[in-house]
């Protein structure tokens, strides 16, 4: 079962599950006795790019503010630090691509800075203070 997180604009899939499932297969052959059994797909067969490459950090800032569940313990963690710094490496990535992106990269990049800035924010006006 795969996780979805659904914004303006965007939807991020988690897929990590079909990786876990690909472990332990890689030593057999594609000719094996249930090769006609349908495999998952496997980390391979996903197309690296800018935009995947920026949906994955955004799905590991989202895992920080407590939006994504531990895949394995089901439990929600925040971790404030980890999502700046998040934030912060996807505004370099934004400055230092400037004028080499797609209008479509463009796009993504601002939508998702603004949206994880501005729930780093409301996480930040709800912490408790000590």
């Amino acid at each position: 079962m795969s996780e979805e997180i659904k914004g303006p604009g965007f939807t991020i899939k988690d897929h990590r599950h079909s990786q876990k499932a690909n472990e332990g297969t890689e030593n057999e052959s594609p000719n094996s006795a249930d090769s006609t059994s349908e495999q998952p797909e496997s980390i391979q067969d996903f197309k690296i790019d800018f935009s995947t490459f920026i949906l994955s950090l955004t799905s590991s800032a989202f895992y920080h503010l407590g939006e994504i569940p531990d895949p394995k313990t089901g439990a929600k963690k925040i971790d404030l630090n980890a999502v700046k710094q998040t934030i912060d490496i996807i505004a370099m990535l934004k400055t230092k691509t400037e004028g080499n992106l797609s209008d479509e990269e463009k796009k993504l990049i601002e939508q998702l800075t603004y949206e994880l800035q501005v729930k780093y924010v409301d996480a930040q006006n709800k912490k408790p203070t000590s």
